[in-house]
């Protein structure tokens, strides 16, 4: 059935945007079933060739039908302008392979600041931030965990628990494929940082646009490949003890014993 778009933006990370090839193809480990399997069927290449990945596709039966579509850049970043361009690509192919056989409204929206962790980058990038997970199947006793995520290892995140009760482990490795649902909580540090990234990502689009002058070639520079700025080379000191000796014998006509050998 035709759909009618609408756009909403949350705020979310952003850096620099740059398209990184394995992160665009970097599978989901968080998938949906059922009728939004059908519609990320077809969301997903389009996406993906346009240089986004697909987060999270949810239905829901408000305003008789909402079909919201999460997507963002592989780094993380996802503005209005890029949900416009998503929506006008998306559209008329939801239209034409029709997963959804009635009337809904077509969101497309960024992950938001306490996003959905769906990719193993996702947990990467969001080290040391609170986390509430939910496992499809029992770990260490239970499904449901909250606590700070410790870092990633092997197909697993390490998880250091705020929620431990008394004969509980403090840190929990939780298979990521075994993850039913796992989303950032909201803090100040969270916020923070997002606010951060975000007024950065803002002057970089606007630099693109050329509405604003770009960055000076210092500023340009990659740091991490050994472009520091060179340091001012501070002057040689002018007063000190030995040329304070010299200009006193100078003034006394004295001749200095090293001199001329």
């Amino acid at each position: 059935m035709q759909n009618e778009a609408n756009l909403t933006l949350v705020m979310t990370d952003r850096t620099p945007p740059s398209v990184d090839a394995g992160l665009l193809a970097e599978p989901r480990l968080v998938v949906e079933p059922g009728l939004a399997a059908r519609v990320s069927a077809v969301a997903e290449p389009v996406l993906q060739g346009m240089g986004y990945r697909l987060v999270r596709i949810r239905i829901s039966g408000e305003a008789g039908c909402t079909v919201q579509i999460m997507a963002e850049r592989p780094d993380g970043t996802m503005l209005i302008e890029d949900c416009e361009a998503v929506s006008r690509a998306l559209s008329p192919v939801l239209d034409i392979a029709d997963p959804i056989e009635r009337a809904y409204r077509l969101e497309i929206s960024s992950p938001g600041i306490d996003r959905p962790l769906v990719r193993r980058s996702d947990f990467e990038r969001h080290a040391g931030h609170l986390v509430r997970i939910e496992m499809s199947v029992a770990a260490h006793g239970r499904k449901r965990f909250r606590g700070m995520i410790a870092g990633v290892e092997g197909d697993a995140v390490r998880l250091k628990r705020d929620d431990v009760k008394a004969g509980e482990e403090a840190e929990v490795l939780l298979v990521m494929e075994e993850i039913a649902d796992a989303r950032l909580v909201l803090t100040d540090e969270l916020i923070a940082e997002s606010m951060r990234r975000g007024k950065a990502a803002e002057r970089e689009m606007r630099r693109d646009l050329g509405l604003a002058p770009p960055l000076p070639e210092h500023a340009r520079r990659d740091l991490s490949k050994g472009h520091k700025p060179k340091p001012k080379k501070k002057p040689d000191p002018k007063n000190t003890k030995q040329h304070r000796l010299a200009a006193e014998r100078a003034r006394r006509g004295d001749i200095d014993p090293d001199e001329g050998d």
